[in-house]
């Protein structure tokens, strides 16, 4: 059974990896062979980015997933979960580094909104 500080840990590190993996430039790598990042002018004259999925398939299916936050987080809580029911020791050392930088991001994200 999982323990509230685990469940807490476990919600920070999801958070922080579904962020990585979807919205992130570092991993845009992950995302460019599911993806095309279109950009406009909106009528204000701010630009405004739209992603369009390449392919059909499997190749659609994976893009559809990497632009979903929804989604590709129950699959990164699911890998998660599994890599710490299967290597508990490395695991909780990937968890507990995610969860310090998730929650990290949720307290710069409040200060932003207090400053502006």
């Amino acid at each position: 059974m999982v323990t509230w500080l685990q469940f807490i840990l476990f919600g920070f590190a999801a958070f922080r990896l579904t962020r990585l993996i979807v919205l992130d430039q570092i991993t845009a790598f992950i995302r460019k062979p599911f993806h095309n990042e279109i950009e406009e002018m909106n009528e204000e004259g701010e630009l405004e980015t739209y992603l369009e999925i390449k392919g059909s398939g499997l190749r659609a299916w994976v893009g559809e997933l990497l632009s979903c936050y929804w989604c590709t987080g129950v699959w990164c809580s699911a890998f998660l979960f599994g890599l710490w029911m299967l290597w508990p020791f490395g695991a909780e050392i990937f968890i507990i580094i995610l969860a310090i930088a998730g929650l990290a991001g949720v307290i710069e994200s409040m200060t932003r909104k207090i400053i502006e």
